[in-house]
């Protein structure tokens, strides 16, 4: 973790599946067997990834042989992820709680930041915690989702932040380019799609070192 990296932070915008919870690849099985039932070829992880219903979406349908019903999909799609989730329950991604508890601390304001929607959401909110964040922008609050800024965007003008003073943390590609194109300084955290190295950008193999940057950044 770079030391200054936390300098003039004045806000935390935290995204969820992948990040903070581990259903990310919950939704990635999900949409697998969906697609596979439906006669799809096996969908490279990397189009699904941190995309919004609308991305996910188009991927799949493109991949189904003859196409098939939008609804339907969509429908099929998200009574899957239910049952995974269901099975396995929301559990927190490593070193997620230290994560919270250290910008808790430090008294800034945090939001959630996700692409899934608001039912989908709260039960996470359950297992996180909701006292940790001031605001939550979900799919049902934007009419525009990552890799578009408009999520992070809102996010920080509910807190009554500007973009360039909050420190997001992403899994995905599509997140990291909606959080950097919204001019949030942004630290990737990859779970199961890879995240190039460009300049500028910071890539984690954990959270551990971002919860200690804050601890020893507000001590």
């Amino acid at each position: 973790m770079e030391p200054d990296l936390m300098a003039d932070v004045d806000a935390f915008l935290l995204d969820m599946d992948g990040t903070l919870v581990d259903t990310e690849r919950y939704w990635l099985i999900a949409i697998q067997k969906v697609a596979t039932a439906l006669g799809a070829p096996p969908i490279d992880e990397d189009l699904l990834a941190g995309g919004s219903v609308e991305t996910i979406m188009a991927v799949v349908l493109a991949a189904i042989p003859g196409g098939a019903d939008y609804a339907e999909v969509k429908d099929l799609i998200g009574a899957a992820v239910e049952k995974e989730i269901a099975v396995a329950g929301i559990q927190l991604r490593p070193g997620a709680r230290r994560l919270l508890d250290a910008v808790a601390r430090t008294g800034l304001p945090c939001a959630l930041v996700t692409s899934s929607d608001r039912e989908k959401t709260e039960p996470a909110l359950d297992v996180l915690g909701r006292s940790y964040f001031r605001v939550t922008v979900t799919a049902d609050d934007v009419v525009r989702h990552k890799p578009d800024p408009l999520p992070y965007a809102t996010a920080a003008r509910l807190l009554g932040v500007a973009p360039e003073r909050c420190l997001a943390v992403e899994d995905s590609l599509a997140g990291v380019h909606a959080a950097e194109a919204a001019g949030c300084r942004t630290i990737a955290v990859p779970q199961v799609q890879k995240i190039p190295a460009v300049p500028g950008r910071v890539i984690l193999d954990s959270l551990d070192p971002i919860a200690e940057a804050i601890e020893k950044h507000r001590a």
